[in-house]
């Protein structure tokens, strides 16, 4: 049984290529097969890249509601990104947005 995208992927790829070398020894083997053979493989390949989306998505989304409602069974681990080149490093915090009571300058805004 096949357990991952990857494997599955993997598995596909190596009976298309046995195919194409079978194909290949009985002379059998176009333009038409080898466009089949790239077909299958490629639905394949986006099948188990949606899989694996979907799935780091869905233990991410699960890690970040149990972080936010307190659970603390598991532990979290955060990974800080380094800036690109020519950014600074400490940026200021954006400021506050609409509807909150503050200006543009972060003073309280009279007259609404």
């Amino acid at each position: 049984m096949v357990s991952s995208p990857g494997e599955r992927l993997a598995d596909v790829v190596a009976a298309a290529v046995e195919v194409a070398a079978e194909a290949g020894e009985a002379g059998t083997y176009t333009g038409e097969v080898a466009r089949a053979l790239a077909a299958v493989v490629n639905k394949v390949a986006v099948r188990a890249t949606i899989d694996a989306e979907v799935r780091g998505f869905t233990s991410g989304w699960r890690e970040a509601m149990d972080l936010v409602s307190g659970d603390d069974t598991g532990t979290v681990r955060i990974l800080r990104l380094p800036e690109p080149p020519g950014v600074a490093p400490e940026a200021p915090a954006p400021s506050p947005g609409r509807g909150s009571g503050d200006g543009p300058d972060g003073s309280q805004e009279d007259g609404r």
